[in-house]
């Protein structure tokens, strides 16, 4: 009798918001957690070794300081280009 009420007690424990399926869905989470934190340690390093790039590389700075703040120097010629205006199907005018 005991190893049944324990049998019983163990199988609705396991079955239980605390047991197995718990358990695996904080499994699938911490997976999550640790593709995010990889993610994030690639980019990290990714921005590290673009500021390094950028602390040795006086000619890098400057063209990232030209582009951020669009200046141009005397005698450069800047394109815009701007994206097409997609042309408006006759059936959506009323």
């Amino acid at each position: 009798m005991a190893v049944l009420v324990a049998a019983s007690y163990a199988l609705i424990t396991l079955r239980g918001p605390q047991g197995i399926p718990a358990l695996i869905q904080k499994q699938r989470q911490i997976r999550s957690l640790e593709k995010e934190n990889a993610d994030l340690a690639r980019d990290i390093e990714t921005r590290r070794e673009r500021i390094q790039r950028l602390r040795e590389d006086e000619s890098a700075q400057e063209l990232e300081i030209r582009q951020r703040l669009k200046l141009v120097r005397p005698g450069e010629k800047v394109f815009i280009l701007q994206d097409p205006v997609a042309p408006k199907s006759p059936a959506a005018q009323p």
